[in-house]
């Protein structure tokens, strides 16, 4: 059965409340550029070679989670205390089971995507505590400012996966926060979205939300939400994450681990360095996902980045950085799994020319490398601090080009062009001739941010900046935003589902 046969969510068919015009949307991106393989044979050999020796010399602790290291002993590590050490071509034995490729199910299944193979899939930013805008300036974030960013997500054309929270709403107690959260992606969007397993109960509630809304069978037998478990680096994993990594592969939901390492601090100071230990500790707790459940999809994640040597600040955009990007793909590759890096990734306080530069320079190298899942694609500020309603724009505008070059050349007929070359001949021009005149409206690519007029145009516009223009623009999103409607069963069994669960939990968050 293809990913575009299978049986539809509970409720699916129920009468929606949908506006007339549906949301201009880009599929997910299949690539017609072949990945670009920066990283030399060679060099990705000598990687795996290290990331097996620090598996099974160094090991990787699995902390406060017997259950962990149950399943590792069973499986032939050398278990002592919380230290895992595990024989070399274990791991990546026991990841021959998950997929090369999966299909994560959104509840309109237009806007379904794959991880893996030839697809690029763009996601916004997640997890800043902070969010900006010319208007009110740096302060916290809000549900209201993450329902109004999984809304421009939702408008955004080549934003094609809502992602994980977009800017966390602070003034929910933490250990509430998730059911706001989790509810607001699925009602908001009918894009596929993450969930923010930050304990195992957080994990089974984003589950639960789930299936209220597409029903327990669909949701048994399909992927419907990506769980993010970040190690503790170097060479961590703690209880929190290894209990929601469990709980999302015994659902058979998606999980992505992602090592937490800039260069310097948490690894080495070394490219190579640095990826031999996210390597090892990807596949640990990629291969733990297996001793879970054989076959639960996976996603091998990297955020690539360094610290500053004088201030001890991150950096990103670096060579360095571009380096690893290109490496993360490569070795994900070659495990057989898909991969998650990149994004838009900057150190700027504000959307200046230096966040546009450290943005592109992260983008474009992730598009080349063949990168499956592209987190913090669009509104990424101040190291990950900061989610930015004018830098969401700006970077979303940058995503529709992305998209664009992905396609490659086109050589059809109407690319090769011969008949307007014909019809014009030497010395004359092509403005008017037939060819033009049938393709100009969709001939290049129009920016919703840039400016192409004149000096004196602009300066009669109000001389306004990227910045100021993208301010205009995110307003105007959110006036034009289309509520995609949902079905009244499942967003009445998601919020009793909710109302249930608030009652029995306590405002701090718990291990559990």
């Amino acid at each position: 059965m293809t990913e575009n046969t299978v049986a539809a969510p509970r409720g699916r068919a129920a009468k929606r409340l949908r506006a007339d015009t549906p949301v201009p949307k880009f599929p997910y991106i299949r690539r017609k550029l072949p990945p670009v393989e920066l990283v030399s044979a060679e060099a990705i050999e000598i990687i795996e070679l290290n990331a097996e020796t620090i598996l099974e010399e160094i090991g990787i602790e699995f902390r406060r989670d017997p259950e962990s290291l149950r399943l590792w002993r069973g499986a032939g590590a050398d278990v002592r205390g919380e230290r895992v050490r595990i024989p070399r071509g274990l791991a990546r034995q026991l990841l021959a089971t998950a997929p090369r490729e999966f299909t994560l199910h959104a509840r309109n299944p237009a806007r379904n995507v794959r991880f893996g193979g030839d697809a690029t899939v763009f996601s916004p930013v997640g997890g800043p505590p902070f969010v900006s805008d010319l208007d009110r300036g740096r302060r916290y974030g809000t549900l209201e400012d993450l329902q109004n960013f999984i809304k421009l997500a939702h408008m955004a054309p080549a934003i094609h996966f809502s992602g994980g929270c977009m800017c966390e709403p602070m003034e929910i107690a933490p250990n509430k926060r998730h059911l706001d959260v989790q509810y607001s992606f699925f009602r908001y969007s009918d894009q596929g979205c993450e969930a923010t397993p930050e304990t195992p109960g957080h994990a089974r509630d984003a589950i639960e939300l789930a299936r209220c809304l597409f029903g327990a069978d669909f949701v048994a037998a399909n992927t419907v939400v990506l769980g993010n478990i970040n190690s503790n680096s170097p060479l961590v994993f703690d209880g929190r994450m290894l209990g929601s990594l469990r709980v999302f592969a015994e659902a058979n939901q998606g999980t992505i681990v992602v090592p937490a390492v800039l260069a310097g601090a948490m690894g080495p100071v070394t490219v190579a360095g640095c990826m031999a230990e996210i390597l090892a500790e990807t596949m640990a707790g990629l291969a733990l996902t297996q001793l879970v459940r054989p076959g639960a999809p996976v996603i091998l994640g990297s955020f690539v980045g360094a610290i500053s040597m004088r201030t001890g600040a991150p950096t990103f955009g670096t060579p360095e950085a571009t380096q690893m990007i290109f490496a993360t793909a490569q070795l994900a590759r070659r495990l057989g799994v898909p991969s998650r890096s990149g994004g838009s990734l900057c150190s700027s306080k504000v959307a200046d020319a230096q966040a546009g530069y450290e943005s592109a320079h992260t983008l474009l190298p992730t598009l080349l490398a063949g990168v499956n899942l592209v987190t913090h694609a669009a509104g990424w500020l101040e190291g990950g601090l900061v989610a930015g309603y004018e830098k969401f724009v700006m970077d979303a505008d940058q995503l529709a080009m992305m998209q664009l070059l992905a396609q490659g050349l086109d050589v059809s007929d109407r690319g090769q062009a011969l008949d307007a070359l014909r019809e014009v001949g030497p010395g004359s021009h092509f403005l008017g001739c037939a060819h033009t005149q049938a393709n100009f409206q969709n001939a290049f690519h129009q920016s919703t941010i840039a400016d192409y007029s004149s000096y004196e145009q602009w300066t009669l516009d109000g001389a306004l900046t990227a910045e100021q223009r993208a301010n205009r623009v995110w307003k105007k999103m959110l006036a034009e935003y289309q509520d995609p409607g949902i079905d009244p069963a499942g967003d009445e069994a998601m919020r009793d589902y909710m109302t249930a669960r608030r009652a029995v939990l306590t405002d701090a968050v718990e291990e559990e």
